[in-house]
């Protein structure tokens, strides 16, 4: 009996280590990788309401809102996981865009905008989804947008995967800036008031003690019409 349960001791130390030690290193992946391997969510723990008023001024857009945010952190995401997020939500901001299940589904993206028929006509994905996800969004929604982060580590996704998307038309791939999204974690609270100020590209979110300027790149620009699929 002494063997068998030391057996079980040691047989539980080995689940509760992470499979994938690289993937770790580089934020954005890692949280793709929890995505996908199911046995490494903490399924026991629930996920953390944050709330959020959200004040948009997009005068590339001429859109001017203020939205109520009610945001779900999953365990395992990080503040500056959740804050692009919530950076996605105000470059895209509808009144039909919604979050969705994000890390805790194959089956949703981080964000999405469906029109009356229930038809995906925006898809946004956070961090560094594999080629797979991507191409299955391209053949569901109208749209598809990732918004990629993590440094040299989105650089180094992007190489390995951008050549296995080439038919994908309807995709963008954005990056930000790893000084953008680190300092966007810090406005991270239970409650928040944020404003973000859109014009001429530049982009600026912020709450009323600090203001972070995200210099986004494109990295991948869609081929297509956004009202046209892959």
């Amino acid at each position: 009996m002494r063997f068998s349960s030391e057996r079980n001791r040691r047989s539980a130390r080995t689940v509760s280590r992470p499979r994938n030690i690289e993937a770790m290193q580089q934020p954005g992946r890692y949280f793709e990788s929890l995505r996908t391997n199911k046995t490494e969510l903490i399924m026991a723990l629930k996920a953390t309401i944050f709330k959020a008023e959200l004040q948009i001024a997009d005068m590339d857009r001429s859109y001017y809102h203020e939205h109520a945010l009610t945001i779900a952190r999953h365990p395992s995401e990080t503040d500056e996981r959740m804050m692009l997020r919530v950076l996605a939500y105000a470059l895209n901001a509808s009144d039909a865009l919604s979050f969705g299940k994000g890390l805790s589904t194959d089956d949703e993206p981080d964000l999405w905008q469906k029109d009356l028929t229930g038809a995906i006509e925006l898809w946004i994905d956070v961090g560094q989804p594999d080629d797979k996800r991507i191409r299955r969004a391209c053949g569901r929604a109208r749209q598809v947008i990732i918004y990629s982060y993590g440094g040299q580590g989105a650089g180094i996704w992007w190489d390995q995967i951008a050549g296995k998307l080439d038919r994908t038309r309807n995709l963008s791939v954005i990056s930000v800036p790893v000084a953008a999204s680190q300092a966007l974690a810090k406005l991270a609270q239970r409650n928040m008031q944020l404003n973000c100020t859109i014009q001429d590209g530049q982009v600026w979110l912020g709450d009323p003690e600090q203001r972070v300027q995200v210099d986004l790149a494109m990295t991948r620009a869609p081929l297509v019409n956004a009202n046209s699929r892959s």
